[in-house]
């Protein structure tokens, strides 16, 4: 049995099965090279690393100054009143009396908050129209807003009021509207 299978074998390499390298990866090297490629020096390559390795950094080394050195605690809040706030936003479900002859409609509106002759003042905007000029009670509470700019609208416990809230970065306040009669209930 053993002698079969050298037998085997010896008529298997001998019949030609196999098969050899004709070269090496090296014929493909040169001017002439079978996948289109130019061939690089090493000068051309490390200019190319270089010029990489400059954009790559070069742009990097402003971004990584340590913001302490621009931003000290000094200047922050100059920073902050600088950057554009986008308005707060109320949506008053309900016709409000902002007083006795101007009934505040249902709709969304832009809150602004700012400070008349030392008072604080909330106003109410549609677009880039003055809806309402409300005066408000300066407070240092934050109604436990998680924000800096807030405004929102809470339920008194005298059903027929609302507590209009507003916050920024200058003050707190708030005001106190009664809510509008609708046209069934005065009936």
């Amino acid at each position: 049995m053993k002698r079969m299978y050298l037998i085997l074998f010896l008529l298997f390499l001998l019949s030609g099965g196999c098969a050899f390298a004709d070269g090496d990866l090296w014929d493909n090297y040169g001017d002439n090279n079978a996948y289109g490629q130019k061939a690089v020096s090493d000068e051309e390559f490390n200019s190319v690393v270089d010029k990489l390795k400059e954009k790559k950094y070069g742009k990097k080394k402003n971004k990584n100054i340590p913001k302490g050195e621009n931003y000290r605690q000094s200047n922050e809040t100059k920073f902050i009143n600088k950057v554009d706030e986008e308005l707060p936003i109320l949506c008053i479900p309900t016709p409000l009396y902002a007083d006795v002859n101007h009934i505040i409609p249902v709709g969304h509106y832009q809150i602004v908050g700012e400070k008349v002759n030392g008072e604080p003042v909330i106003k109410l905007y549609q677009a880039h129209y003055l809806i309402a000029k409300l005066p408000a009670c300066e407070t240092k509470d934050d109604f436990n807003q998680e924000h800096i700019n807030f405004v929102d609208l809470i339920q008194e416990d005298d059903e027929s009021k609302v507590k209009i809230i507003f916050g920024n970065v200058d003050f707190n306040a708030y005001t106190i509207l009664d809510i509008a009669k609708q046209k069934n209930e005065q009936e």
